[in-house]
């Protein structure tokens, strides 16, 4: 549901004041156009003396809001940590959460670095096959198109709101960061299904577990996991802690365990009827009407809502183009179902 094609004022008369107006070409999501004259720190900082504005406007743009021409943040990426402040208590650093060093910034550990440049040497993900719909459109429904998740859906409690910088853009065309809302989609399906998943839960995973789709079907061993490495238990359906609203939660071939889930008592395994009712749900998920495909620019920058939405990234000549982002994770809400719960991933004896 988009909300009213007029600005929404935010901020009072002795700071900075801001529009957020429908995301041209999505059908969610919002768009913060800053002016000529209003460089990202004094953005920011009007932010910060209205505390709750931004957030108010992602969730009423159903969890999406794109910021162009944060220029400064390339030259300051401590900017980035102090806008994603507002969004939640706790800003991850990676350096206290197990994340290989060479995907930490070097000079700010709250930004993970996504890059095909050195030292992150992340390569992007192939291109689908065929690489466009018939119509010479992006595929974006699953399973044509692969790798929809949420961000650390392998954690309890699993993260907020994500941020996401483009520091470097691929080339237009290549590149994109695909967006699927789980609001909408939640809100479409028939009540039956409703009724049907009310209290069922996915089996999440971490990538490289062993434990993928992929890696089953292909007969691989699971690698032995630690007990801050387990898979989690995730509501398929959440109730957003802040709006109230219920939405679809899951992610697919990667980032669910298909050893001994994906669907909590439900048969496991690739061809059990805990993954058919995956497919059903990301195939519904990743529908046209709730997708929305976002062409970087450089100093783009989407904030994002875990919570909510699922993404996936898309292939870009990672031989000929650079490509670095930089992402903060914000933490600190994720509702009711996880009130009182230590962080999974963190060792006992850390």
């Amino acid at each position: 549901m988009r909300k009213p094609d007029t600005p929404a004022r935010n901020g009072g008369p002795d700071i900075l004041q801001f529009d957020v107006r429908p995301l041209p070409g999505a059908p969610f999501g919002g768009i913060i156009r800053l002016n000529a004259a209003d460089p990202a720190d004094d953005f920011i900082a009007a932010a910060e003396a209205n505390p709750s504005a931004l957030p108010d406007a992602l969730y009423a743009s159903e969890g999406l809001i794109l910021v162009p021409g944060m220029r400064m943040i390339a030259d300051a990426p401590a900017l980035l940590v102090r806008l994603s402040r507002l969004f939640g208590p706790e800003v991850e650093n990676y350096t206290e959460t197990l994340t290989d060093p060479n995907k930490v910034h070097p000079g700010v550990p709250e930004i993970l670095v996504v890059s095909n440049l050195p030292p992150a040497n992340k390569p992007p993900p192939p291109r689908p096959d065929p690489p466009f719909n018939a119509d010479g459109s992006l595929p974006t429904r699953f399973p044509h198109r692969r790798g929809w998740h949420t961000d650390q859906s392998y954690r309890r409690p699993p993260p907020d709101i994500s941020l996401f910088y483009a520091a470097i853009a691929a080339p237009k065309g290549q590149g994109q960061t695909l967006y699927a809302n789980g609001i909408a989609a939640y809100a479409a399906l028939p009540e039956t299904m409703k009724e049907r998943l009310d209290g069922v839960y996915g089996i999440h995973a971490m990538p490289g577990a062993g434990r993928s789709e992929h890696a089953v079907r292909a007969g691989d061993a699971p690698r032995s996991l630690r007990r801050h490495e387990q898979p989690q238990h995730q509501p398929i359906v959440r109730t957003h802690p802040v709006t109230g609203v219920q939405s679809l939660f899951l992610c697919e071939a990667g980032q669910m365990d298909w050893i001994e889930g994906p669907i909590v008592g439900m048969q496991p395994g690739p061809d059990g009827d805990g993954a058919a009712l995956i497919y059903e749900l990301m195939s519904h998920l990743t529908q046209p009407q709730f997708t929305y495909a976002h062409e970087w620019t450089q100093d783009d920058l989407v904030i994002y809502d875990n919570r909510t939405l699922v993404h996936a990234a898309t292939w870009f000549d990672a031989e000929k183009h650079p490509r670095r982002m930089w992402r903060t994770t914000v933490s600190g809400n994720p509702g009711n179902e996880y009130a009182g719960e230590k962080k999974s991933w963190i060792p006992a004896n850390a």
